[in-house]
């Protein structure tokens, strides 16, 4: 949508309706956003295809921000967004009985999993754990993960900076949650993985994460996780 220059836009906080922190935000010609994702200044490359996926590919308008220290991304939201509470469960527009929660949670869950791969075995077993990611996701027709572009994204980006997580189905996560527990097995070689990736959850406040576990344990997936 832009591609703009720190002294184009105007850059404040407001505070975050559910959490004890501030969420940056960008204006700019009366439009507001907030931060997606940031790269370090040697990082263009990987920040313009973002850009270009967010804007072109998935329809998103949003702002390419070009400071001489990093690159940094930002979608577009409306203030009331920014300032209202937002339902931890229950259906909404994250599509038939999914929640912004369920979404956030099982995307710290995928993260940390990779993270721990990619630490543990190297950036080439991270990589083949992206494809494979990447494989659940088109067999399971999640949206806004058709492209290994939009999967780095999820992979990377921090789920709870988003007001508007992608709009995945329950059963969609259910599926998720189990590929992502047979993928564990097959790098890990056991089970022991499940609690270094439920402890990603730390990040949610104690209702959220509370919730969440709950929905989990009566879940499909849920014996998976225990």
């Amino acid at each position: 949508m832009f591609i703009l220059k720190r002294q184009d836009v105007d850059i404040s906080s407001v505070q975050h309706p559910r959490k004890d922190q501030k969420i940056p935000i960008l204006t700019y010609q009366g439009m507001t956003f907030r931060l997606l994702n940031v790269f370090q200044a040697t990082q263009e490359e990987e920040a313009r295809s973002l850009w270009r996926e967010l804007t072109d590919n998935q329809g998103k308008a949003c702002v390419l921000l070009e400071e001489p220290e990093r690159y940094s991304i930002w979608g577009k939201v409306r203030l009331d967004q920014l300032t209202s509470d937002i339902p931890a469960t229950g259906s909404s527009s994250t599509g038939e009985g999914g929640s912004p929660l369920l979404v956030q949670a099982c995307l710290l869950m995928l993260q940390s999993m990779y993270l721990d791969i990619e630490d543990l075995m190297g950036t080439k077993q991270g990589n083949a754990f992206q494809r494979d990611v990447m494989t659940v996701f088109q067999k399971g027709r999640f949206a806004q993960a058709e492209t290994a572009d939009a999967v780095q994204q999820l992979l990377t980006a921090d789920p709870l900076n988003s007001l508007q997580p992608p709009p995945w189905q329950e059963s969609q996560m259910v599926l998720l949650l189990q590929e992502m527990h047979r993928l564990g097995k097959s790098y890990f070689g056991n089970t022991g993985f499940t609690r270094s990736v439920l402890d990603a959850l730390q990040e949610l406040s104690s209702q959220e994460r509370k919730a969440f576990l709950e929905w989990l344990g009566h879940s499909q997936a849920g014996s998976l996780w225990r």
